[in-house]
């Protein structure tokens, strides 16, 4: 069941991150995912992206990127001034946002993904609405016992300390 939150949020990858900055290399499952969201993106199927399919590309994978930021990266990579990137350009672009994202403000966008009412915690309402929004066919039962594991306090719901602590792995 913690594996339910962690898996969907891709939050062991970010804890992999945090511990082989040295090695700083995406792992499989992140390349893959650079590599579908270019293809999805490259709406013409033409192998490059431009400036509107890059920042969609960049928002889908979880980088807000501004209009003044897409441009600049758009002239520092474009190889034959085109306004366009090619797949390897792209790669290059989000492999270093990926690897200098910050595991705490992952888990921290995750956690505003749950308490969309900005209560500052986790409900069991919260956790069934994103059960149902991933597909997932859980019970009340089984929800509530997942709040319960963690539950340190009491309270039937998880506060953004104690979620940062189960996703980091500090338990």
């Amino acid at each position: 069941q913690h594996y339910f939150i962690q898996s969907n949020l891709s939050m062991a990858e970010a804890a992999t991150n945090k511990r082989n900055k040295k090695k700083r290399e995406l792992t499989n499952e992140q390349k893959e995912e650079l590599k579908e969201a270019f293809e999805l993106f490259d709406s013409d199927k033409d192998g490059i992206i431009d400036y509107h399919e890059l920042k969609v590309a960049m928002k889908a994978l979880g980088f807000d990127a501004k209009k003044p930021e897409v441009l600049k990266l758009l002239k520092e990579y474009d190889r034959d001034g085109s306004g366009n990137l090619y797949w390897d350009d792209f790669f290059d672009i989000m492999k270093e946002k990926m690897l200098n994202r910050s595991p705490e403000e992952e888990v921290r966008k995750a956690f505003k993904l749950f308490d969309d009412e900005g209560a500052g915690k986790i409900s069991l309402r919260n956790l069934r609405r994103v059960a149902r929004e991933l597909g997932e066919t859980m019970s009340d039962d089984e929800l509530r016992a997942m709040i319960d594991e963690f539950d340190t306090s009491g309270s039937g719901e998880i506060d953004l300390n104690r979620f940062m602590s189960i996703m980091l792995g500090d338990d």
